[in-house]
């Protein structure tokens, strides 16, 4: 099986039924998508599929359709994306176990509705869970990451 992930191109030779979150933490070494629930209900393994925010721990491998992005690959080496830069300059990450999935879709999220408000922020982020309960922050967050991405347009 062949995999685009984070602009490289992989041949796996693996099961199709196994989820996409074992491939890239246990096949490829890549470990910023997050296993926590592994049902697709807290979005810790949250990645991007030809751009749109996807569970990587309920998909399976032979269903992808299209070039896999993970944290590691959202910005070019030594850089940052403006949802991670904004998530450091408002402090987002307490214990951190939940950004990769929240920046993740973020940044999905941005893509497509670059000056959301409070109300679609909390929406298209409800899915994804935090037990240390920064959503204050996060929402400052993307307020701030939107500006940023505003301004590099």
């Amino acid at each position: 099986m062949q995999l685009t992930i984070n602009g490289q191109q992989h041949e796996l030779n693996i099961e199709p039924e196994m989820p996409l979150l074992w491939v890239l933490r246990d096949e490829l070494n890549i470990t910023g998508p997050k296993y926590g629930c592994g049902i697709g209900v807290c979005g810790a393994c949250t990645v991007h599929v030809d751009g749109a925010a996807v569970r990587s721990c309920s998909l399976p491998v032979g269903e992808v359709k299209g070039a896999v992005t993970t944290i590691e690959g959202l910005a070019p080496a030594n850089t940052l994306h403006a949802v991670q830069q904004a998530w450091i300059t408002h402090q987002v990450a307490q214990c951190g176990y939940c950004q990769p999935g929240q920046i993740m879709t973020t940044a999905a999220f941005l893509a497509q509705n670059p000056a959301p408000t409070d109300a679609e922020i909390a929406a298209a982020l409800s899915a994804n869970l935090c037990r240390c309960g920064t959503y204050p922050r996060i929402r400052e967050a993307v307020h701030a990451a939107a500006k940023l991405l505003e301004a590099k347009t």
